[in-house]
C-alpha cells in the first residue's frame, strides 16, 4: 500500500523496515527490482478513500500507529516501478463508487500502456462512511447497492474499452497524414441506472490488454455474484483451510452459473510468512517482530471496517451481538457486513488486543523454509487456491526472506515458476495466447472488433 502501515500495524517503527520511505521514488524502483528476482507475478498495491475513525470516535490510534494514514494513490507509484522492470505486473486499487466510467477508462489504458499491458485493477467499491463524507455524501451506500452501482459502472466501461476503437483505427500514417481513421471510432452511449455516457469517444487507443486484469475481493454472496460475472482473480480467505475451501469452491461454482469456466478465475488468499534457516531463528525473529507490533493500530484497523467503536465495552467486557445492535441498530443491518456472529462467545476487548497483536486478518506461518513449503502446499491441496497475496511485515525483509529461503524450496518441489512467461500480465496469469479477455466474458457482448 502507498503508505507507512499496511496490515501489521507498528513493525514501522522496528529498525530494519523501511515503510516510512515509501514516499521517494527509489524505495518503490528498488521493490519493484526485488519483486522481479523473485519472479513474483505482480505487486498489488492496496487503498482506501477515507480513514478510520471510528475506534475512539476519531483518529488517535489511527495516525500514532500510522494505520493506512497518510496514505497516496496507488497509481502515480506503477509507471515508475514499470520503467525498473519488465516482467512484474502491477495491481491497483480503485474505489468505483468515486469515479466516472468515461475518466477512469482513460486512467487504466494510460496505465496499461505505460506499462506494457501488465496493469490489473482491483475493483472496490469501499467501506468507509468516511470516505463518502469526504466527497460530500452523509454516509456510505448500502452494502448491495455499492454492487448494483459496480455492475452499472462495469458495464459502461467496457462499452468504452472494448466498443470504441477498432483493431486497425491507428495508422499512424505520415505519408498520408492520418494518424486515426475516424470510421473506425466510434460513439459510446450508455444509459444505466446510475451512470450516463453520452455519445463519446473514448479518449485512449487500445492499449494491450484494452481492458487490464480485473481482481475483486468481496466476501459476501452478493461479491461473490459480482466476482462471478466481472472477476479473473478473486481474494479471499478464511479462518482455516476448510473454511477457505468452502469460499474457493462456491467462487468457482458462481462463475459456472455466470456462463464462464471454474478456471476463468483465480483465487489468491492473504499469506503472513516469517521464515530464517533454522526453526529457532524464525521464531526469535518472529517475537522480535511482535515487540514493534500495535494491538491499538490492529483495533483501530479492525473496527473501522464494522463501523462499532468497541472502546464502548470495557477490558474485560463481553462483546456481544446483542450489545453491538443495540449500540448500534441501523449501522450493522445497512452496511450489509456478513451476517452472523462477528465474535466468539466469551470474546473481550482486552482478548482481541492480544490476540490480533499481529495483524487483524490472518495468522503467520512461522519456521524454516522446508515448513513454510509444507503449509504452503497443504493450502493449496486442501483448498484449490491459485496463489496467494504476500503481506509485508518488516519491509523489504519479508519479501527479500521469501526470495532467498522460501522460493528455492518451492521450486525444487515443481510449485513455483522457474523463468517468467512472455507477454502482458494477463497472458502471464492464464497462459492465453490473447491479451484480451475471453470471449466467454461479459464485457465481450460489448466489443466491436474481432
Amino acid at each position: 500500500m502507498n503508505c507507512v502501515g499496511h496490515i501489521h500495524h507498528g513493525l514501522w517503527k522496528h529498525p530494519r523496515d523501511n515503510s516510512v520511505d515509501y514516499n521517494k521514488p527509489q524505495y518503490w524502483t528498488d521493490l519493484a527490482k526485488l519483486l522481479e528476482r523473485g519472479l513474483f507475478d505482480a505487486v498489488f498495491l492496496a487503498d482506501i478513500v477515507g480513514v478510520y475513525d471510528v475506534l475512539g470516535g476519531g483518529i488517535e490510534h489511527t495516525a500514532r500507529e500510522a494505520v493506512q494514514l497518510p496514505v497516496n494513490d496507488p497509481l502515480y507509484v506503477v509507471p515508475i516501478m514499470a520503467l525498473a522492470t519488465e516482467h512484474l505486473g502491477f495491481g491497483v486499487t480503485c474505489n468505483l463508487s468515486y469515479e466516472h466510467p468515461y475518466i477512469f477508462a482513460r486512467r487504466m489504458a494510460t496505465l496499461d500502456h505505460l506499462t506494457s499491458g501488465r496493469v490489473a485493477w482491483n475493483i472496490v467499491t469501499g467501506y468507509l462512511d468516511s470516505a463518502a463524507r469526504g466527497v460530500g455524501l452523509k454516509q456510505q451506500l448500502d452494502h448491495d447497492d455499492r454492487y448494483d452501482r459496480g455492475d452499472d459502472f462495469m458495464e459502461a466501461f467496457y462499452k468504452l474499452l472494448e466498443g470504441s476503437w477498432e483493431n486497425d483505427a491507428v495508422l499512424a500514417d505520415r505519408q498520408r497524414g492520418i494518424y486515426a481513421d475516424p470510421k473506425k471510432i466510434h460513439r459510446i452511449f450508455h444509459e444505466g441506472p446510475y451512470y450516463k455516457v453520452d455519445g463519446v469517444y473514448n479518449l485512449s487507443e487500445p492499449s494491450p490488454q484494452r481492458t487490464p486484469v480485473l481482481f475483486q475481493a468481496g466476501a459476501s454472496q452478493r461479491g461473490n455474484q459480482f466476482a462471478a460475472r466481472h472477476a479473473e482473480c478473486v481474494f479471499t480467505g478464511g479462518p482455516d483451510r476448510a473454511a477457505i475451501g468452502k469460499i474457493v469452491a462456491n467462487i468457482r461454482a458462481e462463475a459456472v452459473r455466470a456462463g464462464r469456466e471454474e478456471d476463468d478465475i483465480k483465487v489468491f488468499s492473504g499469506l503472513t510468512v516469517v521464515t530464517d534457516r533454522s526453526e529457532k531463528a524464525a521464531q526469535e525473529k518472529y517475537e522480535d517482530y511482535k515487540q514493534y507490533a500495535s494491538a491499538q493500530g490492529t483495533m483501530a484497523h479492525m473496527v473501522s471496517g464494522m463501523g462499532v467503536d468497541l472502546e464502548r465495552f470495557g477490558l474485560d467486557e463481553e462483546i456481544t451481538e446483542e450489545k453491538l445492535e443495540s449500540m448500534y441498530p441501523d449501522r450493522l443491518r445497512r452496511v450489509g457486513e456478513a451476517r452472523g456472529r462477528r465474535f466468539a462467545p466469551g470474546t473481550t476487548r482486552r482478548q482481541l488486543l492480544e490476540t490480533r497483536r499481529f495483524g487483524v486478518q490472518h495468522s503467520a506461518i512461522v519456521g524454516t523454509p522446508s515448513q513454510v513449503a509444507d503449509e504452503i502446499e497443504k493450502l493449496v491441496r486442501e483448498t484449490d487456491l491459485d496463489g496467494f497475496n504476500l503481506t509485508r511485515t518488516v519491509a523489504p525483509e519479508t519479501f527479500t526472506d521469501f526470495i532467498d529461503l522460501i522460493i528455492p524450496e518451492l521450486q525444487e518441489r515443481g510449485l513455483y515458476k522457474t523463468a517468467y512467461e512472455e507477454g502482458t500480465l494477463r497472458q502471464k496469469l492464464f497462459g492465453r495466447r490473447s491479451a484480451h479477455l475471453p470471449d466467454n466474458h461479459t464485457a465481450a457482448a460489448h466489443r466491436i472488433w474481432k
